[in-house]
């Protein structure tokens, strides 16, 4: 149990301490990232019910549907919505990279949590490859999110709703496109890596453009 455990937290808090750290100017408090964390872990059992009784029901009839709407659009809408009630009013919010941070983080508390019935449910042995894909997948679409949500924290008023929109829509199509690979291609590998040098390139892409903007 204590292997399980630790093999499931392992890649989340690794990923989150490295976004957090590149906060070099003025970290975020400790407190505010865990409970973001926390909230995210929380959507995990909510969001599973969801979709056990869309799946059962049969709602989503095609893999295309269950991609986009009952996977991607479920789990970024409700991080998102997280990201925008706790945190984009609250005064520790005060730099755009706060957002890759906050965005990293609710991402991840769902990914850990989510990782951690994964691997007791199916063993130990895949604890490698769920952290090369699901959890940093999670990451970097909550990286992505981050980004825009911090462009639209200090975008003038006529532009806060297009940055806003984009922190949504954006990791809704990257998560739909990654959950139509695994669930469509036979020779899903074959696409998945491109598409996660993409994603890496994408999300590093970002936090590096944000922490530009706090030094000019």
């Amino acid at each position: 149990m204590v292997a399980i455990i630790s093999a499931g937290i392992a890649p989340g808090l690794a990923l989150l301490s490295y976004f957090y750290l590149k906060d070099r100017y003025d970290n975020e408090p400790i407190y505010m990232v865990f409970r973001v964390f926390i909230f995210g872990a929380i959507l995990v059992f909510p969001l599973m019910f969801v979709q056990y009784v869309l799946q059962v029901e049969g709602v989503f009839i095609s893999e295309f549907l269950h991609a986009f709407i009952a996977s991607s659009l479920l789990e970024e809408f409700f991080k998102w919505f997280i990201l925008m009630y706790i945190v984009f009013q609250h005064i520790e919010f005060d730099e755009p990279y706060d957002g890759i941070v906050y965005g990293a983080s609710v991402s991840l508390g769902f990914a850990t949590f989510e990782n951690i019935l994964y691997l007791f449910g199916n063993g130990l042995q895949f604890a490698f490859g769920r952290a090369l894909l699901p959890v940093s997948s999670h990451a970097l679409f909550g990286v992505i999110m981050g980004y825009y949500i911090g462009k639209g924290k200090f975008a003038p008023k006529d532009k806060k709703a297009k940055w806003l929109i984009l922190s949504l829509f954006i990791p809704f199509m990257l998560h739909g496109t990654y959950d139509f690979i695994l669930l469509t291609q036979e020779q899903w590998l074959f696409y998945m890596l491109p598409f996660m040098v993409f994603l890496w390139w994408l999300g590093l892409r970002k936090a590096k453009k944000a922490r530009f903007s706090m030094i000019n």
